[in-house]
């Protein structure tokens, strides 16, 4: 007579409920986060091997010029003087009727390294508000500035 094996084999299926689980978890976590990471001000950022303005294309158009200082006052290089610091209405309408007399004038943003980052981006967002179509922010050879 022949024996029954009662034993139960060893199940050689994966079980995918955790994978599955965690899957699900981060396309929540992901369809939370995309619309967040979609905001933000469009820039040209430069390339790695970008070289400086050229002193011709300085001299063809005289770029426009928006100076954050430390506090986070503004500045522009066309306005009546521009030492002294501008409120945010001023300054687009100064960005507006320069941007109108030459459309193709650059566009660059000077931020002091003390002020906050949150600053600098709000100019960039007011430039782009005005009707600026490319932006640049202006920064230091590595080998100019103060080794902070």
């Amino acid at each position: 007579m022949a024996r029954r094996h009662d034993k139960r084999r060893a199940q050689s299926q994966m079980n995918v409920v955790p994978f599955i689980d965690v899957m699900l978890v981060l396309l929540i976590i992901f369809m939370i986060t995309a619309p967040l990471l979609a905001q933000g001000v469009q820039v040209d950022l430069p390339r790695a091997d970008a070289e400086p303005i050229s002193a011709e294309e300085l001299d063809r158009q005289q770029p426009l010029v928006v100076t954050v200082d430390e506090r986070g006052a503004f500045y522009l290089s066309t306005a009546d003087d521009p030492q002294r610091a501008v409120d945010e209405a001023t300054l687009r309408a100064g960005i507006v009727r320069a941007l109108e007399e030459a459309p193709e004038r650059p566009v660059l943003v000077q931020g002091d390294n003390r002020v906050p980052y949150g600053r600098v981006v709000y100019a960039m967002v007011l430039l782009q508000q005005a009707g600026a179509p490319r932006v640049g922010l202006l920064t230091d050879r590595p080998d100019n500035g103060d080794a902070d």
